[in-house]
């Protein structure tokens, strides 16, 4: 307790960046393209059929029942109809942009970005219940207790900001049906679980010192903790014990940070306006897109948003508008602001739920209970931009219906070992040991898609 300050700040430092909060732990294989991501998982599965992927084929013969060779190719997770029909969009597309992409007239706003966009059309997941493709998508794997990806992330490369954590989750609409397994460190040590900003009272959890307790008495709390709990990790050489000394100094640092990341009132009336945001306070996806970007632009490795609800069986005519008009124009504009601060080029956004939606009706058990789409996994669609991608392009082709992939399929592993690698690292090299084995994100599968880089 008698330790003289420099001597135990010098030691904070040291054993911070021993568990991943400072630069020197950056351990990339090869020159990154990216230096952060922001990926906005959007709830539910959104329909690629509606938004995305244009099929006159199956607008052509709506109605119609599917044919029954492709019954035995797909995976449906409520229709029990023996032939479901079916069912065209009732929305047109149009080509936008020099590439000519053709995006959905619910999507105005990002009709005006497809120039610096790449669609991926192909992807596939494993499973058609939400949890466990929510699983897959942001760990790798279909069941509880492994690493989120933004927890790997910054495992291989720590973060560039010494005031805030380098994982940050932002929410909106529902949550994620497998709750923060999304965003845990699962088995890594726990400085590198996603920090989650709370929608409801203050956004970050104490983050208020108590009354009356100033902030140099706070600074010798800490200290005096730290030093008990590094005496003890001397002793052990706990993981766990280390995490918490960086938490706690984290904790005290963000108590300033954070407030200052958090008000908006230096963002200019035209940015506001931009992303659709009327109320700086009001909690919002629109408002949440803007938190991100001040993230990156703080240092911040992974911010990652949580958007729902998507997953529309029923009502797809009412739901989906619904969806598309609470969230299109912030993300359009989160990519337009990227580029006009230079961002975009070291930042890649990643856009995507954890399945897609099928070409068929899905129909109420009630007459007066208007149709929708069931799940779909074998084809969907997801998009990406800075962060070297090559912009304007589409990957992929699904078949006339609008079903499964005839080029270039992406499973769920394919993506997450491009994202590592755009940020400099070999995902078969990735690895912790755990129990006795090495575990990795993308486990003994996934293949880097360079067709998406520039």
């Amino acid at each position: 307790m008698s330790l003289a300050p420099a001597a135990l700040a010098s030691l904070i430092d040291q054993e911070a960046q021993a568990v991943g909060n400072f630069p020197d732990t950056v351990r990339t294989h090869h020159a990154p393209r990216a230096k952060s991501v922001i990926f906005l998982h959007m709830i539910g599965g959104p329909s690629q059929i509606d938004l995305f992927d244009p099929k006159p084929e199956v607008n052509r013969r709506s109605g119609e029942p599917l044919p029954e060779s492709l019954l035995k190719q797909l995976s449906f997770a409520q229709i029990q109809e023996k032939r479901p029909q079916l069912m065209g969009s009732p929305w047109r597309f149009s080509p936008h942009g020099e590439s000519g992409t053709h995006v959905s007239e619910l999507m105005p706003y990002f009709a005006s970005i497809v120039d610096q966009v790449s669609l991926v059309r192909t992807v596939k997941t494993d499973n058609t219940n939400h949890m466990f493709a929510e699983l897959m998508l942001n760990t790798g794997w279909q069941r509880f207790g492994r690493p989120s990806i933004g927890s790997w992330v910054v495992y291989g490369l720590g973060c560039e900001s010494q005031q805030l954590p380098a994982f940050m989750v932002l929410r909106s609409g529902m949550r994620p049906r497998s709750k923060a397994s999304n965003y845990s460190n699962g088995f890594l040590p726990s400085q590198f679980q996603g920090t989650p900003l709370q929608t409801a009272g203050d956004p970050v959890l104490h983050l208020a010192s108590p009354a009356g307790f100033t902030r140099n008495r706070q600074r010798q709390t800490v200290d005096a903790v730290n030093a008990l709990n590094r005496f003890r990790f001397d002793l052990t050489g706990d993981d766990e014990i280390a995490g918490r000394i960086a938490s706690y100094e984290m904790a005290f640092r963000m108590q300033s940070a954070a407030t200052e990341w958090l008000n908006l009132s230096d963002e200019t009336a035209d940015t506001l306006r931009l992303y659709g945001i009327d109320d700086t306070d009001r909690p919002s996806y629109a408002r949440n897109c803007l938190l991100a970007r001040r993230l990156v632009e703080r240092g911040v490795r992974f911010a990652q948003i949580f958007h729902g609800d998507w997953d529309h069986h029923t009502n797809i005519e009412d739901g989906l508008p619904a969806q598309c008009k609470a969230t299109d124009q912030a993300t359009a504009a989160l990519v337009t602001d990227l580029v006009r601060r230079g961002l975009l080029e070291d930042t890649l956004v990643i856009w995507g739920g954890e399945l897609g939606r099928g070409p068929v009706a899905q129909k109420g058990n009630k007459p007066a209970v208007a149709v929708g789409r069931d799940h779909q996994i074998e084809a969907f669609t997801m998009w990406f931009a800075g962060g070297g991608v090559r912009p304007g392009q589409t990957i992929g082709e699904t078949n006339d219906l609008g079903c499964l992939p005839v080029t270039d399929p992406w499973q769920i592993h394919d993506v997450q070992a491009t994202l590592l690698h755009l940020l400099g690292m070999d995902h078969t090299q990735l690895t912790y040991r755990f129990q006795g084995r090495d575990f990795r994100l993308t486990d003994v599968h996934g293949h880097v898609k360079t067709d998406l880089f520039a």
